[in-house]
Formats: C-alpha cells, sequence, structure tokens
C-alpha cells in the first residue's frame, strides 16, 4: 500500500479554517478542480465532477468535529488506484492563534500505474489543493 501526506499552515484559526472545510460536501467552496459536489445517502456520500466532466464519488468513513478531521474513501473515480482512504485534518499551530496547519494525506494501492506514478499524482493534488485554501483564505 502506497501513502502520501502534505501539510500547509493557512492564514486562519483552526476554527475558521473547518468552518470553511468541515463539511463534506464543502470541496467547492474552496477547491476550483471540484466545481461541483452532490450530497448523497443523507450527506454520508458525495458525488463529485472536475471541471473536465470526470465523475468522482466519495463515501464518508470517519467525521470527528471536536478533532477536527474526516476521512473517506473513493468508491468511483478516474484514477489508477484501490483501496484509497483520506483524510483531512485542521491542528492548531502551537504558540499561534492566527494561523492553522491542514494535513491532507491518503493511503491507496497502485492500480495500472507505478507505486511512484500515484504517490506523485496525489502529492499534487494535495499540495494543489492546499494551495488553493490558502489562497481562499488570504482573501
Amino acid at each position: 500500500m502506497a501513502s502520501t501526506s502534505v501539510s500547509r499552515i493557512v492564514p486562519a484559526t483552526p476554527e475558521q479554517v473547518w468552518a470553511l472545510i468541515g463539511g463534506f460536501d464543502a470541496l467547492p467552496d474552496w477547491l476550483p478542480y471540484i466545481p461541483e459536489s452532490v450530497a448523497l445517502e443523507g450527506g454520508r456520500v458525495r458525488r463529485l465532477a472536475n471541471p473536465d466532466g470526470d465523475v468522482i464519488i466519495e463515501r464518508l468513513v470517519d467525521f470527528n468535529e471536536t478533532e477536527r478531521q474526516y476521512s473517506y474513501a473513493i468508491l468511483q473515480a478516474p484514477f489508477p488506484v484501490d483501496g484509497y482512504v483520506s483524510t483531512i485534518r485542521v491542528h492548531a499551530v502551537p504558540g499561534r492563534d492566527d494561523v492553522a496547519e491542514v494535513q491532507w494525506s491518503g493511503r491507496f494501492n497502485p492500480k495500472g500505474a507505478t507505486e511512484q506514478e500515484t504517490v506523485d499524482l496525489f502529492t499534487g493534488i494535495y499540495a494543489d489543493g492546499l494551495e488553493a485554501l490558502n489562497k481562499t483564505l488570504a482573501g
């Protein structure tokens, strides 16, 4: 199983960041790669569309409001992996009340691609996503 993780300090409190990204159906609010999200099954599943029209279906597998984190599994996507589970976490930064650290991590089994190719793919997705979040929060 392969894995990757990307972290970023962003210019908002952990509470402000979580208010923006903590909803499972909130990706279009901060991630340009996902302009559309439809909540299904009472909000436990999201049907996403990227700008190319590809469909991505994900299921919420863990949610913790107190810890400001959630995990999800990909059920359907145009990615060369299976067994994908990812977690988004928002952490306080010790000694700072004006910023937060956001960590996006995932583990997956490469399928039809090398481990390095899949790690590079998701490292790029997470880094680009956290850069977009930073820009959204910076205003």
